[in-house]
């Protein structure tokens, strides 16, 4: 690509000897005035297009226009410094929290105009999680039977993101709209100055030197190139209107060579160095900041340096356009590396995607089953987000299929929840009657029956299941309180009876001290009437202490050398002792009790048959033994033992009933015999 052929290389029409002096120039003003009006008037219906260097660099050169850039020094070419660099955090990866943050310290640190591509970054992912969060509450709203239209999602979060982000947008309009005024300024600057360039061609037919007019073109062109940029539909336009009369003028100064050949050696310099600095950004390592700066540098070849002699026009444009090739292929490569992430992470989401339905086809059989698939999904969740870029053609689509599976497995949550409402309810009605129950007994007097009521109903409640969520506290409450009342009940019931349990204590130490003293008679069933009556009042006492349990032991010592003198065997002493106790028991009329003791001592009896029947099929293995090996001798003994016990728990038993017989008897009414009911029960006989 050449610069010939543009605008800013005029094509002299006529040579002037190195050695024309000035005066000689000026002869030919009038001449170069007619000439310069003839290619103005012709030019009114050129269409102004841009220069071949301007196509190359279109892009790149209306992008720049929008940023600000500040004034640097690239030798003795005033060149304008490009963004700022900020590094890029991995945001897909931050909490919301840390997002909010990072975007503070952006908006407060950096220039408003260098941090675009992080805010929009920023805003994309809080954004998404935001969205996430919200679905998942919505489902579990719908999931507690809520109305849709009820639905409302209120984050702290999300109102101070807000703020930031509102903070960030009002900073870059009010930017924009001090830049547009700017804009418009420069513009009416740069339009004043080519109206200026205009008058030189009039300067140089009247009585100024073209020394003079030249150095005020060389002023114009200082004050074009420091008035900064103009709107951007306004931008061909007013460049190609400048260098159109640039031109204009450089025709009229064509016969002064001096003066072209200094301004072109000087542009000459100045590409050269901006191609030596393109040069060394082919070995910048950051590619984006050299791409950023080859744009600044084809605006300065552009817009702030003039053209060069036709000799090294297309030899250094081809230099400079082989600088900026490589600085191009190499930012194709990067990026090209980088797709090659953006595919990746596109595998790993479609990867984390498929889990998710997965997950989501499976069936849901009960609460611990979906909260382990809740836990599941909500891991491949953040593995999502954390995944990285996608490539930009698959970012909705894959996105929209990460929400439908996600969505496909709240669906179906939500369904066996819905399934499991009904069960919830019928519980809450099971809870509630224990509860009932509870309030009803918690300030019975009737102590061990109520303790076994309550841990009754406790045991029940923990096996039935789940209720609704908003019952499920308040229902609790009331059943904790109506059980904690009976148990602080109980609690204060025992000390009371504590205080009496060592009253009851002492009255069997002197109880005991008194059998002690007893002197046996020669009339054994007298002597057995007076033990049976001390072993009723020691019964008659009640409980001692627990720590003191042991007097009771104390007391059956007594009483087994009492029948010891008497002659009477363990089992008959037993008996006599058991049967005083049964006989308390049945005074008490206390059924419960009563029925209790039947109840242990028939499990005593089948126990103890079995353990014989054991004991005897085991006596089957030793056929062939002598009857005097020791095993089988061991096995006979045991046999014995049970034996023995066995006919002690019978005995008890027929000594129970006999005792609840017997009090059944005094119970019933007196019945007064009549010869007719004797005749009859004659008559029955």
């Amino acid at each position: 690509m050449s610069e010939e052929n543009t605008p800013q290389d005029p094509k002299p029409k006529d040579q002037l000897e190195e050695t024309a002096t000035p005066q000689e120039v000026e002869k030919t003003v009038e001449t170069l005035i007619e000439e310069a009006t003839a290619v103005e008037q012709e030019s009114a219906d050129v269409v102004k297009t841009e220069t071949p260097e301007v196509a190359v660099v279109k892009e790149e050169s209306v992008e720049a226009l929008e940023t600000e850039i500040p004034e640097a020094v690239v030798s003795e070419v005033a060149v304008k410094e490009e963004p700022k660099v900020i590094e890029k955090k991995d945001y897909t990866s931050l909490s919301k929290e840390a997002l909010i943050a990072e975007l503070q310290s952006l908006i407060k640190n950096e220039k408003i105009t260098d941090i675009k591509e992080h805010v929009e970054e920023i805003n994309t992912t809080i954004n998404t999680q935001f969205d996430a969060e919200q679905e998942v509450a919505k489902e579990a709203f719908l999931a507690e039977g809520g109305n849709i239209i009820d639905f409302r999602f209120n984050s702290p979060l999300k109102k101070s993101f807000n703020e930031v982000y509102y903070e960030y947008r009002n900073k870059r309009q009010e930017f924009f709209e001090r830049k547009r005024k700017d804009q418009n300024a420069n513009l009416a600057e740069r339009q004043k100055l080519i109206e200026e360039i205009k008058t030189l061609r009039d300067e140089l037919g009247g009585a100024e030197s073209v020394n003079t007019t030249f150095h005020k073109f060389k002023d114009i062109q200082e004050r074009w190139n420091n008035a900064g940029n103009i709107p951007r539909d306004r931008y061909n336009l007013v460049w190609n209107d400048y260098y159109f009369h640039v031109d204009a003028f450089y025709e009229l100064l064509h016969l002064n060579r001096e003066f072209r050949d200094k301004h072109f050696k000087d542009n000459l310099v100045k590409k050269l160095q901006l191609i030596q600095r393109a040069e060394e950004l082919t070995a910048e390592p950051n590619i984006n900041k050299a791409f950023k700066e080859l744009q600044l540098l084809h605006r300065m070849w552009k817009e702030e340096i003039g053209p060069v002699s036709k000799e090294y026009s297309d030899e250094i444009w081809e230099q400079f356009s082989v600088a900026t090739k490589k600085i191009h292929d190499a930012r194709d490569e990067k990026q090209k590396e980088i797709e090659s992430v953006w595919v990746k992470n596109l595998e790993k989401k479609n990867a984390i995607i498929a889990r998710i339905l997965e997950v989501a086809q499976d069936d849901i059989k009960s609460h611990k089953t979906i909260q382990e698939k809740i836990k599941v999904v909500e891991e491949q969740r953040e593995a999502f987000f954390k995944a990285g870029k996608v490539p930009k053609e698959n970012n909705e689509e894959t996105w929209a299929s990460f929400k439908e599976a996600t969505k496909l497995f709240n669906h179906k949550k939500n369904n066996f929840y819905k399934s499991q409402k009904k069960e919830q309810y019928d519980n809450l009605a099971k809870k509630k009657e224990l509860v009932k129950i509870a309030q009803d007994n918690k300030d019975n007097e009737d102590i061990p029956v109520t303790l076994e009521l309550m841990k009754r109903i406790q045991a029940d409640w923990k096996k039935i299941g789940h209720v609704p969520r908003k019952d499920s506290d308040k229902i609790w409450k009331e059943f904790k309180d109506a059980c904690n009342h009976f148990f602080d009940h109980m609690k204060d019931s025992k000390k009371q009876d504590r205080a009496g349990e060592q009253e009851n204590y002492d009255k069997k130490i002197a109880l005991m001290e008194t059998v002690k003293g007893i002197t046996l008679s020669e009339d054994r069933a007298t002597d057995l009437t007076t033990i049976k009556e001390y072993i009723a009042q020691w019964k008659a006492i009640g409980r001692v202490p627990y720590d003191k349990k042991s007097i009771d032991q104390d007391f059956n010592k007594v009483l087994d050398g009492f029948f010891t003198k008497l002659d009477i065997d363990r089992k008959e002493a037993e008996l006599i002792k058991y049967e005083n106790r049964m006989q308390s028991i049945a005074a008490g009329n206390d059924d419960r009790a009563i029925q209790k003791e039947q109840f242990f001592i028939r499990k005593k009896i089948d126990e103890t048959k079995s353990e014989i029947n054991q004991l005897e099929n085991n006596l089957g293995f030793f056929q062939h033994v002598a009857d005097d090996n020791p095993m089988v001798v061991e096995v006979h003994k045991n046999i014995n033992k049970h034996k023995e016990e066995l006919v002690l728990w019978k005995s008890k038993l027929k000594k129970l009933r006999d005792v609840v017989a017997q009090s059944q008897k005094e119970e019933e009414p007196e019945v007064v015999e009549t010869p007719a009911t004797k005749g009859d029960e004659t008559s029955e006989a």
